[in-house]
């Protein structure tokens, strides 16, 4: 990877943290389509955060279910990244990055999170997974092509740092609703379902 020489005066040059945060929030707002394929994917780390919070409950209360179940449908999930940062590297660009990264999360997410919820094979779980994680290296490339790409090289370093901020903060925000849901409102109301039958 040839990196560019920075001059004596752009290395030298600094800003404060809140000009630099300004500088990154200014070129997101200015640039929407990154800012909507940001706000997106925070969408679904959302989504696939609050169901992996509820995973383990889900596969561990089961009859068919139990630690070695949850240890191999975790590790698909780890398998399949393996598999699809390999397939990566074989496929040729996509002529629309934009189209491959949400149909790559919406197929993903649907498939995996119907198959692990409505199912109650082990073997349908592993698939789910597999469904579910092959395709995030192909969103993850696209999404980096698109980014180094189009943002300039001197705004790249408080872009990505807005960026992280807006795309992963729902992560802990999803795990804590998943909790949240399963024991204050799902559970709650299976039990008065199961009273009443």
């Amino acid at each position: 990877v040839k990196l560019p020489l920075l001059t004596e005066g752009e290395a030298s040059q600094k800003e404060s943290f809140e000009v630099t945060v300004k500088s990154g929030l200014r070129y997101l707002r200015d640039n929407r389509l990154i800012l909507v394929l940001i706000l997106f994917l925070a969408g679904v780390n959302f989504v696939a955060s609050a169901f992996d919070a509820v995973l383990p409950a889900l596969i561990l209360s089961r009859e068919n279910g139990g630690e070695t179940v949850l240890g191999t449908v975790s590790s698909c999930a780890g398998i399949a990244t393996l598999l699809g940062s390999i397939i990566v590297t074989i496929l040729p660009a996509p002529k629309n990055r934009i189209r491959v990264i949400y149909l790559t999360m919406l197929f993903s997410l649907g498939t995996e999170n119907f198959l692990l919820a409505f199912s109650q094979s082990p073997v349908l779980w592993c698939v789910g997974q597999i469904i579910g994680w092959i395709l995030v290296p192909l969103m993850n490339a696209n999404l980096d092509v698109i980014l180094r790409s189009t943002i300039p090289l001197e705004l790249q370093g408080r872009v990505y740092s807005c960026r992280n901020t807006l795309q992963f903060f729902t992560i802990p925000l999803g795990l804590f609703a998943g909790g949240f849901l399963v024991d204050h409102v799902c559970e709650p109301i299976m039990a008065s379902d199961m009273a009443r039958g």
